[in-house]
């Protein structure tokens, strides 16, 4: 058993901010991460809406940057994957798979991941053909043809990356408006490699070993098409990593944990920052601002807990 103060779970930009503020507040602070640190940062080419850097910024650096700093203060980083939460008095164990950890306080830190289309062949050609990370698989679709499914944010922002490396890009929405920030829609509507499939989605994936085709609706007048290409990349939302938590915590409908102003959850002692919670905003600083929350919050607790 691996005793601490605070136990962080999630390495992102909301849980390495909570240990940057839990270690320099002298507190024994622990992060363990499932995978590897940064969450969806990690695989985000260019961050240009980061407060602090005037110039694009990568989210690996950002993520290296923020893991530095939490290990200057002294916070411990590990690896491993919670499957449960409990409480015993008045300290919070997390159950993992390679060892238990014991904590006066708790931050939930998972973030969230993305989000499929649920459509026929999608899990059978996933990683055959169809992605959900622009900067991890791009670079495998040199002079390919891609779809892109989904109108926001990361679907433009993705989308306008892989041009780079492909030779046409379809960019596939249900709408005949994209609902991207302007900025990010003029950018990946004005490359001519780009051609937008307006009032549509994605029915069925096709192929065997690979994607050869993608089976499209037009939702206005229910006539399908066949569309041939090389590669989907899926970008239609997330949802929240918080499956352990359930029986734990309240989670609304959706799966996000439910927490107060302070980041405080339905269980003393259990608090939560950054896209696990975040159903709306979902944004690296938004994060990191819930990070430094909810680490004050257990701050406060644990001096009025333990004192």
């Amino acid at each position: 058993m691996r005793t601490t103060d605070i136990l962080v779970i999630g390495g992102g930009p909301a849980g390495l901010t909570a240990a940057i503020y839990g270690a320099r507040a002298q507190l024994k602070t622990l992060v363990v991460e499932r995978l590897v640190l940064g969450g969806q940062l990690a695989t985000t080419e260019l961050v240009e809406n980061y407060p602090g850097f005037p110039e694009p910024i990568t989210g690996p650096e950002i993520i290296e940057r923020m893991e530095k700093q939490a290990r200057n203060w002294g916070a411990e980083i590990v690896y491993d994957t919670i499957a449960s939460l409990r409480s015993e008095g008045d300290l919070r164990y997390a159950v993992g798979e390679a060892e238990t950890y014991e904590a006066k306080a708790i931050v939930v830190a998972t973030g969230s991941t993305p989000r499929k289309l649920g459509i026929p062949g999608e899990n059978e050609l996933t990683a055959r053909g169809i992605c959900y990370c622009a900067t991890c698989d791009g670079p495998l679709f040199r002079g390919k043809t891609v779809a892109v499914a989904g109108g926001g944010n990361t679907a433009c922002q993705e989308g306008f990356y892989l041009t780079r490396f492909v030779q046409k890009l379809y960019l596939i929405h249900r709408r005949d408006q994209l609902r991207a920030e302007k900025v990010l829609q003029e950018r990946v509507l004005r490359s001519p490699k780009v051609e937008p499939i307006w009032n549509s989605v994605v029915i069925r994936a096709n192929g065997r070993e690979r994607l050869q085709s993608l089976t499209i609706k037009n939702v206005k007048t229910n006539e399908e098409s066949e569309l041939r290409l090389d590669g989907l990349f899926v970008f239609i939302g997330t949802q929240p990593n918080s499956d352990f938590l359930r029986g734990f915590v309240e989670l609304n409908p959706q799966g996000y944990v439910i927490a107060d102003a302070d980041k405080r959850t339905s269980v003393e002692g259990v608090f939560v920052a950054g896209d696990v919670a975040d159903w709306k905003y979902q944004q690296a600083v938004s994060a990191a601002g819930d990070g430094c929350m909810a680490a004050m919050a257990a701050r406060r607790y644990i001096e009025g807990k333990f004192a």
